[in-house]
């Protein structure tokens, strides 16, 4: 039988709460996701303390054991977590107690939960930047492929959701490759600045037993240690800086999104959407709606909000440690779960997708796209400044909209008819495929420039392979 000391969480000093304090203070319904982190950081940390001498080596090694039962146990799905006890800390250690008896209580020696619960937090959240920038890495090639295969075909580039210039569905496609792999960039920002262990603060002042906190920083992957105790063990930063890339990373998602959506009504006819992706109508049979892009788009504004969430705990806590940080985890996990489903489906839409290029380019041909090309022939041809050349552009497509025609209806005698200057313009000027031929700058949309563009951007992309990812 244990002690009432032993089995209150406080040791007897405390007699206990009201059910409402456990109600608003457990959290082990959902930082149970912490175990398995839990764990690598206790063992870490029992090894450590035996190699110290702080506690003798059999007992670490009794620990050590223990607690990887518990890890098999907790990996089986036969571990109980009990809310009585608190947390995912408590629940772990109770049950070791149970396997390897009062050497337990050696566990925690020189260790507080506030570096115990910082440790595993940021463990979690390595692993969570590891997955997420491994979707991110295959969803880039995912759009560095497809934008080899449309490198050529001609689509309508927007302004203001207004034609503007002709591109191609690859270079429109390489612009989120773009965006994905700066998301990449912030993920591996993220976990470089989370490299440092705060194991060995303790409860917010260090500890006076003569720990090796190297020791399990190595042992944890970690490339060094905090150099204050107060910032270790009151630092969310790294929840923060995950939360905030996410946030980015979901603006991107859901402007494809947002696009897709689009582009598969019939009045676009740009895409046809994965039927498999898709979802009826409870009362009209023809529609093919696209919820899959819908939810990319707004699951953008719940990792909005549990980045708000988390950034409002945080901006009025005094060092060192508050309960108020434990209100971090659920919105950490769910934006993490979000953020995975949320790549997931943007590569599951990227593959399944079916461009038109016939309904694309004849798009791209409306609302005057090469305007601007005919604006610079009569610059490099006829020796007008640009804005001369803009404004003559301009009062011709005004004049031509007057009599229901666009510049691709204008022949070449109601072209000289309107300016003399116009005589001799080669009829290609006017055609889309000159217009994206001609973009040869750095960046542009030419074809041949797009074909060398993705082939870059995969490049790139795999000269910052993703971690292996074992959780």
């Amino acid at each position: 039988m244990k002690s009432e000391s032993e089995s209150s969480l406080w040791g007897g000093w405390l007699t206990g709460g009201d059910s409402l304090l456990e109600e608003v203070n457990a959290s082990v319904r959902f930082d149970q996701r912490l175990a398995f982190q839990d764990i690598d950081g206790s063992v870490a940390h029992a090894e450590m303390l035996g190699e110290s001498g702080v506690i003798s080596a059999e007992d670490a090694q009794s620990i050590v054991a223990g607690l990887e039962k518990v890890r098999a146990e907790i990996g089986a799905g036969t571990f109980v977590f009990d809310p009585a006890l608190e947390d995912v800390h408590m629940n772990i250690e109770s049950r070791l107690r149970d396997i390897v008896g009062p050497v337990a209580g050696h566990l925690h020696t020189g260790r507080s939960r506030n570096d115990q619960v910082a440790v595993d937090a940021k463990l979690w959240v390595r692993d969570a930047v590891d997955r997420l920038d491994a979707l991110l890495a295959a969803t880039v090639d995912l759009l560095a492929e497809r934008a080899e295969t449309h490198h050529a075909d001609v689509m309508p580039g927007f302004t203001h959701l207004q034609c503007a210039q002709p591109v191609t569905i690859g270079h429109h496609l390489l612009a989120y490759g773009e965006m994905f792999l700066r998301d990449r960039d912030r993920l591996r920002d993220t976990r470089r600045r989370l490299g440092e262990s705060p194991l060995g603060a303790a409860a917010l002042a260090g500890t006076g037993y003569p720990i090796d906190p190297a020791a399990t920083a190595r042992r944890l992957g970690f490339d060094s240690i905090t150099r204050n105790s107060l910032d270790a063990v009151s630092d969310r930063d790294f929840v923060l800086d995950f939360l905030a890339a996410g946030a980015t990373l979901a603006v991107h998602a859901s402007r494809l999104g947002e696009e897709l959506v689009l582009w598969s009504t019939p009045q676009f006819g740009f895409v046809v959407l994965p039927e498999d992706l898709c979802a009826g109508s409870s009362i009209m049979p023809q529609k093919r709606n696209p919820d899959l892009p819908e939810l990319m788009r707004a699951k953008s504004g719940r990792v909005f909000g549990n980045l708000m969430a988390v950034l409002t705990v945080m901006k009025g806590l005094p060092l060192a440690y508050s309960r108020d940080m434990q209100e971090d985890k659920e919105a950490l996990f769910d934006s993490a779960d979000q953020l995975e489903l949320i790549v997931r489906s943007t590569a599951a839409m990227l593959r399944g997708i079916t461009f038109v290029p016939e309904r694309t380019r004849a798009a791209a041909e409306l609302g005057n796209t090469v305007a601007t090309d005919l604006a610079d022939w009569l610059v490099t041809e006829r020796g007008l400044p640009f804005r001369e050349a803009h404004s003559v552009v301009g009062g011709l497509v005004k004049w031509l909209g007057v009599q229901g025609l666009e510049l691709r209806d204008a022949t070449a005698a109601r072209l000289a008819d309107f300016d003399a200057r116009l005589a001799g313009l080669p009829a290609e000027v006017l055609t889309v495929d000159h217009a994206v031929r001609r973009r040869r700058s750095p960046g542009g949309t030419a074809p041949e420039l797009v074909l060398a563009a993705a082939r870059e951007l995969r490049r790139r992309n795999a000269a910052q392979p993703a971690r292996p990812t074992t959780r």
